[in-house]
């Protein structure tokens, strides 16, 4: 296991970090087994765990508690906020009177004194970003957090927050979290330059192209995996949006094979090998998949075999809308899209 430091904070995390959206009521219920998968990434080296309070609606937040009891000094914990977990008004979003008691939430949860980089899930274009600094800033004072960031921003988005922070006085976001992957490699055209050029630290969510780089994915063989069964449009090969990265997959797997590694372990050296990104989250459901993941810890890719990669998906590249389930309010709301019909 290889370790770097997130950004500008002097915290040294390793570069595979554990994801824990897999665990918990939506995908591994087994909350005993989600703890074992924990304690053995803890024990291959692994000292960067990652969850979400959204990530079945909180059960995830109480594995991850649960499994760092004892060892809670010598692990790197990051958790989001934004997502709503219940039904009702300001129960969502960045706002200072949500994120207070969000965070006080994520704690009891976690069974922690405090969140080593508190990240917030999605923009949230109710609340200006002045005030979600404010009170990101003032955890950070509180000694509730040590460090904060964002998850999916847009390159633009960033540079604001950060213009904000400075003029105003405000700590500002140290970490980003994209998607990235050799499949969705988008974030390289400005995110990725925007996160090197202010100096953050970038741990890249779905290197495995949420199942995609699986191996499990292959051109004529169903796809029965867990994966297809939460998303089967991502894996329906009649689909004509998903033909690119069918052609993709098996001109990587020929790759893989050639190089005698796994797809997956392809994959995640891929997303660790870009200078701007410090971690890559990868997200097991069972004790197998961590084991297959792990294989693939020490692999360091030669820049002939990122040279063919280039080939098969170019830089700056995405061959699927890797947001799908989430857009920008100037694509959802019409009317930040139109003209009023008497002003056109």
């Amino acid at each position: 296991m290889r370790y770097r430091v997130l950004g500008g904070t002097g915290i040294e995390v390793s570069h595979h970090c554990l994801g824990a959206m897999m665990f918990g009521s939506v995908a591994n219920d087994d909350r005993d087994e989600g703890v074992r998968i924990i304690h053995r990434a803890l024990d291959a080296g692994i000292n960067f765990v990652d969850t979400a309070d959204m990530y079945s609606a909180g059960d995830s937040e109480e594995i991850v508690g649960k499994a760092l009891q004892g060892r809670r000094d010598d692990v790197v914990l990051a958790t989001k906020v934004h997502f709503p977990l219940g039904e009702g008004r300001n129960r969502s979003g960045n706002s200072r009177r949500y994120v207070v008691r969000a965070v006080e939430d994520s704690l009891r949860r976690l069974d922690t004194d405090w969140i080593d980089v508190y990240q917030v899930h999605r923009p949230d274009y109710t609340t200006d970003v002045e005030e979600t600094l404010s009170v990101l800033t003032d955890l950070v004072r509180e000694g509730k957090i040590r460090a904060f960031g964002c998850s999916t921003f847009p390159a633009s988005e960033i540079v604001e927050a950060h213009h904000v922070a400075l003029n105003r006085g405000l700590m500002r976001f140290r970490t980003e979290q994209p998607p990235y992957s050799m499949l969705a490699r988008g974030i390289e055209r400005t995110v990725l330059p925007t996160c090197q050029r202010l100096g953050m630290g970038v741990l890249v969510w779905s290197p495995l192209a949420s199942g995609f780089l699986s191996g499990r994915h292959r051109r004529g063989a169903s796809a029965e995996a867990f994966r297809a069964t939460l998303t089967p449009d991502r894996f329906d090969e009649s689909l004509p949006g998903n033909a690119a990265k069918f052609e993709a997959v098996e001109k990587f797997a020929e790759l893989a094979d050639e190089m005698g590694v796994t797809l997956p372990a392809l994959a995640i050296a891929f997303a660790t090998t870009h200078p701007a990104v410090t971690s890559a989250i990868t997200g097991p459901r069972t004790m197998e998949q961590l084991e297959s993941l792990l294989e693939g810890a020490s692999l360091v890719l030669t820049d002939d075999v990122l040279d063919r990669i280039d080939e098969i998906v170019p830089p700056g590249t995405d061959t699927y809308d890797v947001q799908a389930g989430w857009k920008p309010a100037s694509l959802v709301d019409v009317h930040q899209r139109r003209r009023p019909l008497d002003r056109r």
